[in-house]
This record gives structure tokens, C-alpha cells and sequence, in this order.
């Protein structure tokens, strides 16, 4: 291969860069993992020497590959081997749930934890009583975690293992729910509460077996196109486990690391060893740090300043506005302290009232550290007024926007605040139009990654079941794409390597099956939950260090009779197949 010639080249295509003018171009040639040329096929064929892998894509449509921009890949690699997915999809009842707790309760010891994640009540018949649960778990310690990971529920098995009755005080910023009449625990823990729970049964986990679960993870991930992700709140031995995986030539996503507020000490640590964002490589990266303040709407715990409406969940406060978890001076302090070091600030707020409690914080670092560009950012960011978007326009703040919520969560955040808020709940047409910053990420696991569930929610403003979520929101296939690709990189500073197709960036590329720019919206299904098994060109991590990476994403339409994906893997620089 001549030193001119390109590594990899695609050809006869539809390649949407992404690039500020949104052109597109037929062909693309790669050499190192970089870009080194767009154009025709006239442009680029002359880059084709003996050497070079040159794909046809056949008039495929190509975009620069997804940046989900806010998600917890650790926490779902943690729970992959031993905890039960109640999600659903699969759960559908609160019959079907006690028969699964039961059916698990046969398989184990009497003294082992059976754990479930993903339990969304508002579709799958509502909370189960304590009895019910005690009934189901035949004398075994259960404890189920909300899809939002904000509540939780434990059998009685479980309060006693950690010492909790009626008498137990819960810890600041949690609550046992008791029942009004009784004052008996009714199995709901809330917050930092439920958070005992989550620290007893993670106690074994290691670096080994959360990499493990990442390969897994990001395996499942990169079917959706998704190439880079930024892990919200990563713990110590989150980081540990990126690293073993990059040493190991077992990493196959691109990886920021948000680091975790709710880990003593952990940020003041990165800070006093000179650690700053951007430090690391193409791989793995530093992006900022992250405190989570702020809570849940579907789970009816988020901030806000009117009361939740829709139906109580016995032993909520009444009236119920939400709960903070941090006193804001202490939030203050230990952002100033972060942002003072040059790690760019990151706070949750979901509700009006936390958005502005995040922002507080946010104004503090800028009062007493002023930086021009300094891309803090408030997580989730859901319930923007006209006032909070000025506001967050004035400090120059970057909303990060849980647009993953909409098409599954949307009809809980409509019946807990009511339709009239949904005017308000990720407002992008309003965002786009102030010209603030607003990438959509999915914080999955909370719900799936698929970006393009998303991305249809965005254009149709509608929720998986067809729920109104008000249109006069919606924005463009183009717009709400931008917002999982060149938006995702820019709020983590990385705009100059990802999230557009230009000379000299990083050659990640999802290639579909369909034209995303051609579909017609609103599509006539409220349910396209596309599934995309995906054809990797090249292998994840070469132990060789090699930036090159190219992904081929197919996106299907739901059904029921899709099967579960067949790999076929040859030598390490060949096709990875994954059949239907």
C-alpha cells in the first residue's frame, strides 16, 4: 500500500456528515482511524491502493456514529449476571412479576439476594404489597429496583438483614414508605435508602466482573450504532474496569468518564491529583464530574415547585413536590472545588425546582471562578420553563436532555404532571430556537439505549403507546440527530474527534438500512422500537493500538418474532456476522 493510499474506503453511499453546512457526500476514505477524505467516488478512488478494504454501501445511507452523551454502562454490566430483568417487555403484570420472584426463589439458596432491575409499575400493574412479596420470595432477601434506580423495594427478609423495622430512621435524603394507617412498612424505600440495599448486594462486585459485563453491554450497544459513551456517575472501580478492558484489548466503545459525586472523596481526589477533563486518550477520557441532586418523575420524586398529580403511591408525601439530596451549600462547595481544578461540572436536575437548585450551584462556580467556555452542565434537564431557559441561556450552560425518556417514561411524566406541562418536558424546538446547546442521551440502562426510540419521540413528540407529549416541541429528523452526534460530543468537549464526518476526526460510522432522512414524519406506527443487529467491519480494541472503527447498523421494525442474534465469529480481521 502506497503512503497515500487509504486504509478503508466507503463508496457509492448516502454519508451524512453532520458538519455545520449538513452536507453529504458519496464517499469517504480513512487511513489510521482518521477521515483523510470526502467526496465522490471520483474524489476518493484514487485513495484505493492494493491494501485498501473498500466497501460498497450499495446507496446505504451513513451517519457519523451516536454519542450518547449521558448512560450508565457500569451499573448494567454490574447486573447482567445476577439480577433479573423486569422490564416491560417482559413483565407485564404484577402477576407475572410475584410468579417470576417465585420461580426464582426454587433456584437458589436460602440466604442468597434475588435482585430486579427495571420494574416499571405504571405498566406492569403497580407495586406489589410486602406480603406479596414475602409470599413470592419463600423466605429469601428480595430487593427490586425501580426503572428510574430512585426507589426500590425490599421483603421483609431484606429490612431484617440490614437491621430496618418500623423504628429504623431512615438515612438523610431517603425514606421508608410506611402505611398512613399502620405505620408499617409497606416495602418502598426511596433515595438513599434504597441505596443500602444497592451497596449489600454490590459489596462482591470487582473491576474483573464489571468488565465482563461491559463486553456484554457494549456488544448489545453497538447494534444501535452507538460508538462513544459518556458513564454518568462512574465509581472507582468502574474506572479500574475501563482500564483492564483498554489493557486488555477487550474495549469496544469509545468511553468518557463522568466521575461520581455520590463516592466519598472520589472527586476531591481526581482534583488534588491534578487530574483535569480531556485527560486520557481516544479511548478512554475524562470528561467531568457529577453530583445527582435531583430525582425521579415517573417515579414521583423529582423537584418541582406545583405538587405531583395522578395517583399517590400509599405513603408518599401529600402534597408531594419532590425531594433534593444534597443541602445546596454543600453542593456549592464541592463544585467550586471542581470546577476550580478544571473538571468540567456536571449537576441533575429533572424537575423546575431542581433544574434551578442545580443551576444555584452552577452560577456559584462561575461567580467565584469565572470561565468563558465552560460547558457545565445540568443533567436531564426535563422540565424547562421560559424562566429556566433564560436562565440557562444567560450562564451559558449546556442543557443535557433526557430525550431516552420520552418514548418509555413519557405517559408516567404526562400523568404525574398533567398534559399542560408536557408544553415544557424536553422542549428542543424552544432549546434549538434560543440557540442553547441541547444534547439528547438515553441514561440507559433507565431505559433502553436505542437512540432512534429517542429520535422518533423528538420528531413525533408521541410515547410508546401514541401518548401526547405535545407537538409544538417537535423537531426535525436532522435536528434531533444532531443531538446524538455532533451535541453528545460537543458537551463533552470532544467535538474536534466525534460526532461529524471531517477530515481529520475519527472514522466512526453507523451505516442503516433505510434512509433516516427520507422516512416520513410522524411515521404512521407509534412504535418503530427498531432493533439493529449490527455488522462489525473491524474488531473492537486491537491489542495492536488502532483507532480504526467502522460499524454497520441495520435498524428493523419490531416484532414479535424476531429471534435473538447469532454471531459467527472467523479471525480477528474479519467480518463479525450477527444473522437474523
Amino acid at each position: 500500500m502506497t503512503s497515500l493510499a487509504a486504509d478503508l474506503v466507503l463508496r457509492s453511499g448516502k454519508i451524512a456528515t453532520m458538519d455545520a453546512q449538513e452536507r453529504f457526500v458519496q464517499a469517504m476514505a480513512a487511513r489510521d482511524g482518521r477521515i483523510v477524505a470526502l467526496g465522490s467516488n471520483g474524489d476518493i478512488d484514487p485513495l484505493i491502493g492494493p491494501g485498501t478494504r473498500v466497501i460498497d454501501l450499495d446507496g446505504r445511507t451513513a451517519i457519523p456514529g451516536i454519542v450518547d452523551s449521558h448512560c450508565h454502562p457500569d451499573a448494567y454490566a454490574a447486573r447482567l449476571a445476577s439480577w433479573e430483568l423486569l422490564s416491560p417487555d417482559r413483565i407485564h403484570s404484577r402477576e407475572a412479576l410475584l410468579a417470576r420472584i417465585s420461580q426464582v426463589a426454587d433456584s437458589g439458596g436460602a440466604d442468597d439476594w434475588i435482585a430486579g432491575y427495571r420494574l416499571n409499575e405504571n405498566k406492569s400493574g403497580g407495586y406489589p404489597t410486602l406480603s406479596e412479596m414475602d409470599t413470592a420470595s419463600k423466605g429469601r432477601p428480595l430487593f427490586i429496583l425501580r426503572t428510574d434506580g430512585h426507589i426500590g423495594l425490599a421483603n421483609s427478609r431484606a429490612f431484617a438483614l440490614l437491621g430496618i423495622d418500623e423504628t429504623t430512621q431512615p438515612p438523610e435524603f431517603g425514606q421508608f414508605d410506611k402505611d398512613p394507617q399502620t405505620g408499617k412498612l409497606t416495602g418502598v424505600v426511596r433515595e438513599t435508602a434504597a441505596h443500602l440495599f444497592l451497596e449489600k448486594i454490590h459489596s462482591g462486585d470487582t473491576s474483573e466482573t464489571i468488565a465482563d459485563g461491559l463486553e456484554r453491554v457494549f456488544a448489545e450497544w453497538t447494534r444501535v450504532g452507538i460508538t462513544s459513551v459518556y458513564n454518568s456517575l462512574t465509581p472507582s472501580h468502574a474506572v479500574a474496569a475501563y482500564q483492564l478492558l483498554k489493557d486488555q484489548g477487550r474495549l469496544g466503545m469509545r468511553v468518557g468518564i463522568i466521575v461520581s459525586g455520590r463516592q466519598d472523596g472520589l472527586v476531591e481526589s481526581f482534583a488534588r491529583s491534578g487530574i483535569r477533563s480531556g485527560f486520557g486518550d481516544d479511548w478512554v477520557r475524562v470528561i467531568g464530574v457529577e453530583w445527582c441532586p435531583d430525582c425521579s418523575t415517573s417515579g414521583r420524586t423529582a423537584a418541582y415547585y406545583e405538587p405531583y398529580v395522578g395517583r399517590k403511591i400509599e405513603g408518599e408525601p401529600d402534597p408531594n413536590t419532590g425531594i433534593l439530596l444534597y443541602e445546596l451549600e454543600d453542593l456549592k462547595a464541592r463544585a467550586l472545588v471542581a470546577h476550580r481544578a478544571g473538571l468540567q461540572v456536571m449537576i441533575e436536575g429533572v424537575g423546575d425546582r431542581g433544574i434551578d437548585f442545580a443551576l444555584d450551584a452552577i452560577e456559584h462556580c462561575l461567580k467565584h471562578h469565572p470561565v468563558d467556555d465552560h460547558r457545565m452542565r445540568v443533567e436531564h434537564c426535563c422540565y424547562v420553563t421560559p424562566e429556566i431557559e433564560a436562565r440557562i441561556k444567560r450562564l451559558g450552560v449546556i442543557d443535557s436532555s433526557a430525550t431516552g425518556f420520552m418514548y418509555e417514561l413519557g405517559d408516567a411524566y404526562a400523568a404525574n404532571r398533567g398534559q399542560a406541562a408536557m408544553a415544557r418536558m424536553w422542549p428542543h424546538r424552544s432549546l434549538i430556537d434560543a440557540g442553547i446547546p441541547a444534547p439528547g442521551h438515553s441514561d440507559a440502562m433507565i431505559v433502553k439505549a436505542n437512540p432512534f426510540l429517542a429520535l422518533w419521540s423528538m420528531v413525533n413528540r408521541r410515547s410508546d403507546t401514541g401518548g401526547d407529549l405535545d407537538a409544538s416541541q417537535a423537531v426535525t429528523p436532522t435536528e434531533a440527530l444532531r443531538a446524538y452526534t455532533w451535541l453528545g460530543a460537543y458537551s463533552g468537549r470532544e467535538e474536534h474527534l466525534k460526532g461529524s464526518l471531517e477530515i481529520g476526526k475519527l472514522a466512526d460510522v453507523a451505516v442503516l438500512d433505510r434512509d433516516y432522512f427520507s422516512i416520513s414524519f410522524p411515521l404512521s406506527s407509534p412504535y418503530p422500537a427498531w432493533r439493529s443487529p449490527a455488522r462489525r467491519i473491524n474488531p473492537p480494541m486491537p491489542r495492536k493500538p488502532s483507532h480504526r472503527r467502522f460499524w454497520w447498523t441495520r435498524r428493523r421494525m419490531w416484532s414479535s418474532r424476531c429471534r435473538p442474534t447469532r454471531t459467527i465469529r472467523k479471525s480477528p480481521n474479519t467480518l463479525i456476522v450477527r444473522r437474523r
